[in-house]
């Protein structure tokens, strides 16, 4: 089985993203957990935080900083 893929991607309060995959789930990932370091670190940006996007397969930031898409899936929750 495929994993679902990330079709589309809204930033949310306190550093969360909704996310919506290609298998009509809709998924809130938390990503805090992240955001250290000088290459995650830049997520701390509010402004930067809200420049997410999907490419069609996860979810990816301006400078290339992207989640496993995985993790993206199997780590994030139903609500």
């Amino acid at each position: 089985m495929l994993r679902p893929t990330a079709i589309e991607v809204y930033p949310e309060q306190d550093f969360t993203l909704k996310v919506v995959f290609d298998n009509g789930e809709t998924r809130h990932f938390d990503v805090k957990p992240y955001i250290r370091g000088e290459w995650y670190g830049q997520l701390a940006n509010e402004a930067y935080f809200r420049a997410v996007k999907t490419d069609g397969f996860t979810v990816v930031w301006p400078e290339g900083q992207d989640l496993c898409p995985d993790e993206l899936y199997m780590m994030s929750v139903s609500q």
